[in-house]
């Protein structure tokens, strides 16, 4: 017996990928778990208008009801922004979701599968997840990386999210052959911050160098995608020197609750929201959508490569 993949491709989406149209794939994790419930859909609607302002079509990717949906109207957004017990999906779940007719966000792992299957080649996002602090003790690392490695997607984000292990994560992604690169800098960006004091491995300064690469890739067979760490902008940025001890108390509260697994992050995410004033939030908001800007002008370049 056949089972075939529930999926449902939106009609702007699958109009644009038939024409050869640029397509940003963006993830629905922030929607779900990333953002208070106050600002999740005008943030949802706001990174989709990025997108659009670029020429590019958005492809906000969930779960519903047990249906992989790729591009999502307004009223889905609405649906998603308010669902409660929405699951947290990624590789090793996604699956079990559709069995089940979950609702589920798609976190960047779940994102780069969804939007492989469905041909869009570049997706925008936040930060990517990495190796957690403390990993050599609880193994804890991000799904993502291994995503990357495997998945030929070019994902653009600010850099591995600030409460990670960033060092360990970039010799992670340079054990797999993941290509990261710095946009426009020489240093590679932590989330909230343009600076974490490790060097980008790769520089380039325009979008349709990015495109070129990512073709090549294809070309040569390698197998993964890339890393776009585009650095949050100046006006936005929240100083290492400012975040670092925000972040250890933040951890430390994390190991007093015994939070673990998939509830680290956000765990983490919140109480820096609380211990910055609702500055990180701003900070968060302003990387993506800056993230989404650019990923459209690189599905842009990438539709002008044969």
């Amino acid at each position: 017996m056949t089972l075939d993949i529930p999926l449902l491709i939106s009609e702007p989406v699958a109009e644009a990928l038939s024409r050869s149209k640029p397509v940003v794939a963006l993830e629905s994790t922030i929607i779900t778990h990333g953002l208070p419930h106050s600002r999740r859909l005008e943030t949802a609607l706001a990174v989709e208008t990025a997108v659009r302002d670029k020429g590019a079509v958005p492809a906000t990717i969930a779960v519903i009801e047990g249906v992989l949906r790729i591009g999502l109207d307004e009223k889905a957004l609405g649906g998603l922004a308010d669902a409660s017990g929405v699951r947290k999906l990624s590789r090793a779940d996604i699956a079990a979701a559709f069995v089940d007719k979950a609702t589920g966000s798609t976190t960047v792992a779940a994102t780069m599968i969804a939007a492989h299957l469905a041909g869009i080649e570049i997706f925008a996002t936040g930060g990517i997840g990495g190796v957690h602090r403390g990993a050599e003790i609880s193994f804890d690392i991000s799904a993502d990386l291994h995503e990357l490695a495997r998945t030929p997607v070019t994902v653009v984000a600010a850099g591995a999210k600030a409460i990670l292990d960033i060092p360990k994560t970039l010799e992670v992604l340079e054990t797999l052959g993941v290509p990261v690169i710095g946009y426009r800098t020489d240093q590679f960006p932590a989330f909230w911050s343009r600076d974490s004091a490790r060097s980008a491995p790769v520089r380039l300064d325009e979008p349709s160098q990015i495109a070129r690469a990512h073709r090549l890739r294809t070309a040569m067979g390698l197998a993964g995608g890339q890393l776009v760490a585009n650095p949050i902008p100046a006006s936005a940025e929240i100083p290492t020197q400012v975040l670092d001890p925000i972040i250890e108390a933040a951890i430390q509260d994390a190991d007093a609750a015994q939070i673990s697994g998939k509830e680290v992050t956000p765990y983490l995410l919140d109480r820096v929201l609380d211990l910055t004033e609702g500055r990180s939030l701003e900070a968060n908001i302003a990387l993506v959508l800056n993230n989404a800007a650019l990923a459209a002008e690189i599905a842009t370049e990438l539709t002008n490569i044969s």
